[in-house]
Formats: structure tokens, sequence, C-alpha cells
């Protein structure tokens, strides 16, 4: 996940894919890195991995990931979550700027990358040095 925020989306991402699944969640934002992670112990979720970091960079230490949700806009796709993205895997991330942007559901199957549009979102902007 890029965009931890306070976790929540973290944490349903760890009920979905279960005790066996790896659920990491980046953060630029210091404080909220922070939050987000006493809030994921509170609630009884001590594997989900809070990184501090750029979220355009993703996290190339676990990849490929079988999905990356992306809670944050970017200006485009950031080449480093398409190249950590396995084979088979899906990433969901609204690109555009200002007060709109287009919801898209990027698949890559054998090297190639398939980009579906699901309409038209508002989310705060992916904040990055790289993008």
């Amino acid at each position: 996940e890029v965009g931890s925020g306070t976790g929540y989306h973290a944490a349903v991402m760890a009920e979905l894919v279960g005790a066996d699944g790896l659920v990491a969640t980046i953060e630029r934002v210091r404080e909220l890195a922070g939050a987000c992670r006493a809030n994921l112990a509170r609630a009884g979720y001590p594997g989900v991995l809070v990184i501090e970091g750029d979220g355009a960079l993703g996290y190339p230490e676990r990849a490929p990931y079988d999905c990356i949700l992306a809670a944050c806009a970017a200006r485009k796709i950031p080449d480093a979550l398409l190249e950590q993205l396995a084979d088979g895997g899906r990433l969901a991330i609204p690109v555009g700027g200002g007060h709109y942007q287009e919801l898209l559901l990027v698949t890559k199957n054998a090297g190639k990358l398939s980009r579906e549009s699901h309409g038209g979102v508002v989310f705060v902007p992916l904040v990055s040095d790289k993008v």
C-alpha cells in the first residue's frame, strides 16, 4: 500500500490476505507512520510492515508484489511500482492532478502492462521527490 495514513486500509488488507500473506504499507510523513504502527499494534495487526519512506519508490526489498494499492494520486504512474509488480500482479492507482484523477487498474502479464480505467476519483496527492 502506498499512503498508510492511520493504518485502517492496511488492517483491512491484512484481513483479506490472512495470516500467510504479507501487507506492507509506506508512509512519507514520520508522524503518520508512527501513528499507523501504533494503531495497527493496538488493533492486533503486528505483522503489517509499516515503512517510512517515499511511496513512489515502492519497497523493492520485498518485491515482487501480487497487488499494489495507492491511496494517493500520482501525476504519472511511478516506474518503480510497475517494476515491483509480479507477473500476474495488479496495481490500482489514481492518476492525474488537481481535483480530478482517473482510477487505473494496471495488470502485468508476461511482462506486458495493460491499463483499465475505472472512472473519475479525487484523492490526496502522492508527495514524492521522484515523480
